[in-house]
């Protein structure tokens, strides 16, 4: 199933000019605020009508063509920043209120299923006010999915979460991403969560598409940093090898590996890990003496100076691809050129534990 989109629409001086496919799996709109994230899937939804264009998902028309269908008829599921729940009612009631006002063609779903999937079995007796912001975004997911869409949507769904809660709530989106059989629309302007989410990667500047494609080219590419090269990072993917006696994991790629800190999962597990960009340290020779673990050969890619002092370098290593941000001084003492050999130099502490996901 593929939502296509291809819409244009004006606010004030503002123009927005969009056009992307979105696959099964979870695409993430990816930007700094007032790039145009939730504008698109508000038109998705049907909350706007665009000024022209078109969208579709799986080739039935929600807008375009002479159609322009009501939000209620779409077939969409919404998760919003806020859960935006029912205070009287019970998160069982709350999670069938979707499946009451689902259409009759709508896909059936499981309720258990669901409420497995997202853990929720021993919140159904509770209501609202019990319930930690957590638990609110994960009823908000069920109670969306129960509806039976034929796409979902979240709108910076861990915005108004403090850390320890994105870290609990983001492996349901994990499993949402890998089980719920639906193609998911995600907004976000954070990094660490785009590259531990996201199959696919819509990265959005000033109304347009900078560049669509698979997440880890997208998130690689040193001339896409949607939010700032200072947050510039790349995706590894990865498999968990030895787990080590002073609480480190080996995570292999390739013939490289990485040590991290701890990752609870058994030898062979696939894990995704964000290496930021300002975290990579490059060497002309292998360092000796120094406290950093990872020492990973590397190849130049690819060099793109920025309008500053900084420069960001495309590495490739094991098969995957690194960004490492350092100066335009750097890159002339080093004397960096397309490829050209040498070392990235990592602590393994910098990985933490929100840069790892399944």
């Amino acid at each position: 199933m593929t939502v296509s989109v291809d819409i244009r629409h004006r606010f004030g001086d503002f123009a927005l000019d969009v056009q992307f496919e979105a696959p099964q799996g979870l695409t993430v709109l990816f930007g700094r605020s007032g790039s145009g994230k939730t504008t698109v899937i508000n038109a998705v939804a049907g909350l706007i009508t665009p000024d022209s264009g078109h969208i579709a998902v799986d080739g039935r028309v929600l807008m375009g063509d002479g159609v322009d269908l009501p939000p209620h008829k779409r077939r969409v599921g919404y998760v919003f920043q806020d859960a935006r729940l029912f205070p009287h009612l019970t998160v069982q009631q709350n999670l069938h209120y979707g499946r009451w006002f689902a259409p009759k063609s709508a896909r059936p779903q499981n309720a258990g299923r669901i409420i497995e999937m997202l853990g929720l079995g021993q919140l159904l007796t509770r209501r609202p006010a019990q319930l930690s912001g957590g638990e609110k975004q994960r009823v908000a997911i069920g109670r969306a999915l129960m509806s039976g869409p034929d796409v979902l949507l979240a709108d910076e769904p861990l915005a108004a979460l403090d850390e320890q809660r994105k870290e609990a709530i983001l492996p349901y989106f994990e499993k949402l991403r890998d089980e719920a059989g639906v193609p998911i629309l995600y907004v976000s302007h954070s990094p660490s969560e785009v590259a531990r989410l996201a199959t696919t990667v819509v990265a959005l500047q000033n109304g347009k598409v900078l560049r669509a494609g698979e997440a880890h080219d997208v998130l690689s590419d040193p001339a896409v940093t949607p939010v700032g090269a200072m947050a510039a990072g790349a995706m590894l993917t990865t498999t968990v090898g030895m787990q080590h006696e002073d609480g480190l994991t080996e995570l292999r790629f390739g013939a490289e590996s990485l040590l991290v800190p701890h990752v609870d999962k058994p030898a062979g597990a696939g894990v995704r890990v964000h290496v930021e960009a300002q975290d990579v340290m490059l060497s002309l020779e292998r360092p000796t003496g120094i406290s950093a673990l990872n020492v990973i050969p590397a190849k130049v890619r690819s060099i793109r100076m920025g309008d500053g002092p900084g420069a960001l370098v495309q590495l490739e290593t094991g098969g995957e691809r690194l960004l490492a941000r350092v100066t335009r001084r750097s890159v002339a003492a080093l004397g960096l050129t397309e490829g050209l050999e040498l070392y990235a130099v990592l602590k393994a502490v910098s990985v933490s534990r929100s840069n790892l996901g399944s």
